[in-house]
């Protein structure tokens, strides 16, 4: 299964999708003359049922949710669905409705909170 890879500058914030990475050793990807730092999903201390992203199926779209607030100092920033055949994005506002469909198919569903970084659940 194609996995989401991310990477953040620990400096200014800037968060790249990395689709090949640096193999060579003492290399890596550079933002304010740091290497940035991978992103691991589910990682970080916040609570979990207000950040992994939640699906129903309903004939054949897949209804994506997350159940979280939409301030503008604390938000989700996206939803993406991957698998071995596409990738796709839903992005929000403040605001904005954290509702996202997509074409029903196994894969895995991602989301983005600006301050607790990158959730993750499978599609079964």
């Amino acid at each position: 299964m194609r996995e989401l890879v991310l990477k953040k500058c620990l400096k200014c914030g800037a968060l790249i999708k990395v689709i090949t990475d640096c193999t060579c050793e003492e290399c890596g990807i550079k933002c304010c003359g740091e290497n940035m730092k991978l992103v691991k999903p589910n990682s970080v201390d916040a609570a979990v049922e207000k950040h992994i992203p939640t699906y129903e199926i309903n004939e054949d779209s897949l209804v994506v949710t997350v159940n979280h607030v939409m301030d503008e100092d604390h938000y989700i920033e996206w939803i993406a669905f991957i698998n071995e055949k596409r990738e796709e994005y839903v992005y929000f506002k403040p605001g904005d409705e954290c509702k996202a469909i997509f074409k029903f198919d196994k894969g895995t569903l991602y989301s983005y909170c600006n301050k607790h970084s990158l959730w993750t659940s499978d599609i079964k």
